[in-house]
């Protein structure tokens, strides 16, 4: 994990219990939660106190979802917990409604309803929802986020650096952490001001997706026959998969392969007219909902239909960012459904707007409770 130097954000850690192998160290998805929850509230509430007596003590301990036990750690340590939710409201509604047991599982062969949400087909709730059994442990530790009386609520973001946003903050540029050494930023950039608006597309899966060599083949296969210029992200541990003899067929100015890279300042240019994605938002489980929502809500891209085996075909490639960056009325209406987006995004995240707002609402009473102790 690198870490931004010139962030104003310090940077400290705790422990899970297999510092040297990680998660790959584990067993189990079950001994690693029972590590992490274990080793993690010790060496958390050892954090906090060393915060606490070093001069810079903590008003509140604000923790992802995915981590209930740390609220358990903030209240021995007499510290306000506040949960952040980092998947979207529409997954976390679906998880609520679940653990209240107003959504009956396993779900039923017909619509799945929940109310404020679209009819969603079984198949497009998350994977913990939709494929009951699959990974418990973890199927037990999100429907637990619900479990708590979690009022009040509210609502911020997009959580992006304010460079693109509403630019208030200027040294707020970049998130300040990468999992991986990023490409330097000038090479993207110097390779992207050489074609035209909306005609690149960019390929990234993210940190933890892996696909099937057979998928590689065929996703590169569907990105050279839309002929598109492209960015694809694959990590070094994965660029074997990569069909070799294609990609050495493609001149350099039409495609180029990194590692890693800075996803925001890529996105950010002009240049690209497709983005090809999971559609996890910090989570593989949340996937086809998000994609439902990017489909037929926000009407902003095309879901690629996998085959019988679960391949995403070469010609289904081509199809989907043939739509996306095509010039007919469909690609048109994508476009100007996303510039609305981003209107209203930077809407809410802007001075007055009701991020903004939620936002000092929030710091008030964190304010208020510690003048009151």
């Amino acid at each position: 994990m690198q870490a931004d130097p010139s962030s104003s954000i310090d940077l400290e850690t705790i422990s899970d219990g297999h510092d040297l192998g990680g998660f790959m160290g584990t067993g189990s998805i079950e001994a690693y939660q029972t590590d992490l929850r274990v080793v993690g509230s010790r060496t958390l509430a050892e954090l906090i106190h060393k915060l606490d007596c070093s001069g810079r003590p903590l008003d509140a301990v604000i923790y992802d979802g995915f981590l209930p036990w740390v609220l358990d750690v903030a209240k021995q340590c007499d510290k306000l917990g506040v949960v952040f939710f980092t998947q979207t409201c529409a997954v976390n509604n679906i998880y609520y409604h679940v653990q209240r047991g107003l959504l009956p599982l396993p779900l039923s062969d017909g619509s799945v309803r929940v109310l404020g949400l679209p009819p969603l087909k079984p198949w497009e709730a998350p994977s913990y929802v939709y494929k009951l059994g699959l990974y418990p442990a973890f199927y037990d530790m999100v429907v637990d986020w619900m479990s708590a009386n979690l009022w009040p609520l509210k609502t911020v973001g997009p959580t992006l650096p304010s460079l693109y946003l509403d630019k208030r903050l200027p040294n707020d540029t970049a998130y300040g952490v990468n999992l991986f050494t990023p490409t330097t930023t000038s090479t993207v950039s110097a390779w992207l001001r050489h074609h035209p608006p909306r005609s690149v597309v960019y390929v990234s899966f993210g940190s933890m997706a892996d696909l099937d060599p057979s998928q590689f083949a065929e996703l590169a296969h569907g990105l050279a026959l839309a002929g598109h210029p492209f960015i694809w992200i694959v990590r070094s541990t994965e660029q074997h998969n990569l069909p070799r003899d294609l990609m050495d067929s493609i001149p350099s100015e039409e495609a180029i392969i990194l590692p890693w890279c800075n996803k925001l300042e890529v996105l950010e240019s002009d240049a690209i007219g497709c983005f090809v994605t999971h559609c996890g938002l910090n989570s593989w489980t949340d996937q086809l909902t998000n994609a439902k929502f990017v489909e037929d809500v926000w009407r902003v891209g095309v879901r690629a239909r996998a085959d019988e085996a679960g391949v995403v075909g070469r010609e289904e490639v081509e199809r989907s960012v043939t739509e996306v960056v095509g010039r007919g009325e469909r690609g048109r209406e994508m476009a100007d459904s996303a510039r609305r987006w981003m209107a209203a995004a930077k809407a809410a995240i802007a001075e007055g707007g009701s991020s903004d707002r939620n936002i000092d609402e929030f710091v008030e009473e964190l304010m208020s409770r510690a003048s009151i102790e």
